[in-house]
């Protein structure tokens, strides 16, 4: 059973953070609280934790501040993911292990999602997308480096979607590419499509 931590953490770091509209917003303590049913004790040790993490910035007299990701930050983000996804798919491809059955199922259930009813579903399939590929490889610490990324990746996928009205039929058509490449056992056209992908969403969050 989770505790009152952990239920504020997971709450505030999956449903909070990731929502673009909460960005560059003050948080109510007292509100979050209410929401979720704890006491502000739990919300606030969970706030030091994200902020430990550098997912929010707490301000003396103001409380936790979510921060817009910056240029620097979305730059840095998106260079570790594509240093991850692009070994992944170059070590899984030379094993003949890419999880190709697996990460399609996942695309087919991602493409269902379409809509801004499900918005945060949908990136939800999408982190898990690419998690699939990288825990193919076998190594643990790289798997939870990577997820260690979740909660970023899906602030920025999030924004991306907010940003852009056709990104979700992008953001589609980009996956099938990496599928197809992997499928192919072609590594430097699964590489290049990963490239590509990671680059259109740092394009848009570059753009606003």
């Amino acid at each position: 059973m989770q505790s009152g931590r952990e239920k504020a953490y997971a709450y505030l770091k999956d449903s909070v953070l990731t929502d673009p509209e909460m960005q560059d917003r003050f948080l109510s303590e007292q509100e979050i609280a209410d929401r979720i049913g704890v006491s502000r004790t739990p919300i606030r040790e969970a706030l030091l934790l994200l902020a430990a993490e550098d997912l929010v910035r707490l301000v003396p007299k103001r409380g936790a501040h979510i921060a817009p990701l910056s240029g620097r930050e979305i730059g840095e983000l998106m260079e570790m993911r594509g240093l991850i996804e692009r070994f992944a798919a170059e070590r899984t491809t030379d094993r003949g292990t890419a999880p190709v059955e697996e990460m399609a199922e996942i695309l087919a259930e991602q493409n269902a999602l379409r809509g801004e009813d499900t918005v945060k579903d949908f990136l939800a399939a999408d982190h898990r997308f690419h998690a699939t590929l990288v825990a193919a490889v076998g190594n643990s610490l790289m798997s939870r480096q990577y997820d260690a990324l979740r909660s970023r990746q899906i602030r920025a996928g999030g924004c991306a979607l907010h940003r852009s009205g056709n990104r979700q039929d992008e953001a589609l058509a980009e996956h099938r590419k990496i599928l197809d490449g992997l499928v192919a056992g072609d590594a430097a056209a699964a590489c290049a499509a990963i490239d590509s992908h990671i680059q259109a969403t740092r394009r848009i969050l570059l753009a606003a």
